[in-house]
C-alpha cells in the first residue's frame, strides 16, 4: 500500500469557516443519528458509536455538540431514518468517483448526484463500474507537519497494534489497516497518545489518472464542491492524481 494513497492529494483540506465546519458537524450527525439507534446510545457497548464520536473529535465538534446530537437520536422525538448507500461514477476525463451517502430519499440522492456529475462533464455510473480500481481498508492520518514523530517508533507503535502498512509523506503520517480492524487498532494508538487527523474506512485508489488542463482541473472540482456540500453525502474518494 505504502505510497499509493496520497492522502494530501485525494483528502481536500476544508476551509475553517464556520459554514464549513457546521457542513462537517451535519454530516457527523447524522452517522451518529445512525449509530445510536443501531447500538444504543452508550458508547462503551456500542462500537460504531465510539467510531463517529472519533469522527466528531478528529473533525474538533466540541463535546456538548456531540452530547446533544447522541441525546437527540436516543429520544423519541428523532424520527430520521436513514439508508447507507454507494454510488460510482466517472468525473471528467473519466476520473473515478465512489460516494458513500446516508438518505432519507434515495431517488433524491441519485437525481442530486446524477445533476452534479452531468453539470461537471461526468456521469453517474452502474454499482461496480469503477469500484475495482479502489480497495477499502481503514486508514488513519496523523499529522507530522513538524516532524517530531520519530520513524522507527511510530512504526513499532503501529505494527504492534496490528497496522497492516505505514507511509510517512511530508507532512503526514498515513496508517493502513484491514477495515474490520480499523477501530481495534485506532483505539490501541489512541491509548498510546496518537490523534487523528482522520481515521476511517476509505476506498485507497489502485491507480491515478491526470487531467489534461485547467478546463477539466476546475470541472473536478466543481464536482469535488457539490458533493461536499450535499449534506447526503458522507464521504467521497477519487483517483484524480492532483498536481
Amino acid at each position: 500500500m505504502s505510497g499509493h494513497s496520497k492522502w494530501n492529494n485525494i483528502k481536500r483540506k476544508k476551509g475553517a469557516s464556520d459554514a464549513a465546519k457546521a457542513k462537517v458537524f451535519t454530516k457527523v450527525a447524522r452517522e451518529m443519528s445512525v449509530a445510536v439507534k443501531e447500538g444504543g446510545a452508550d458508547p462503551e457497548t456500542n462500537g460504531k458509536l465510539r467510531d463517529c464520536i472519533a469522527k466528531a473529535k478528529a473533525a474538533n465538534m466540541p463535546n456538548e455538540n456531540i452530547e446533544r446530537c447522541i441525546k437527540k437520536a436516543a429520544g423519541s422525538e428523532d424520527k430520521n431514518s436513514y439508508e447507507e448507500m454507494v454510488y460510482e461514477g466517472y468525473g471528467p476525463n473519466g476520473v473515478a468517483v465512489i460516494i458513500e451517502s446516508l438518505t432519507d430519499n434515495r431517488n433524491r440522492t441519485a437525481g442530486d448526484l446524477r445533476h452534479y456529475f452531468d453539470k461537471c462533464g461526468g456521469n453517474l455510473g452502474q454499482n461496480g463500474c469503477v469500484s475495482y480500481l479502489f480497495t477499502k481498508k481503514g486508514q488513519l492520518v496523523v499529522d507530522n507537519s513538524e516532524g517530531e514523530l520519530d520513524e522507527e517508533k511510530v512504526m513499532e507503535d503501529c505494527f504492534d497494534a496490528g497496522a497492516e502498512d505505514v507511509d510517512f509523506d511530508e507532512d503526514t503520517i498515513e496508517i493502513f489497516t484491514g477495515v474490520n480492524e480499523l477501530r481495534d487498532v485506532r483505539e490501541a494508538l489512541e491509548k498510546k497518545g496518537y490523534a487523528f487527523l482522520s481515521a476511517e474506512a476509505a476506498y485507497i485508489p489502485s491507480t491515478y489518472t491526470t487531467l489534461p488542463d485547467e478546463d477539466a482541473a476546475d470541472k473536478m472540482n466543481r464536482l469535488m464542491d457539490l458533493l461536499d456540500d450535499c449534506d447526503d453525502v458522507q464521504g467521497f474518494w477519487h483517483n484524480w492524481e492532483m498536481n
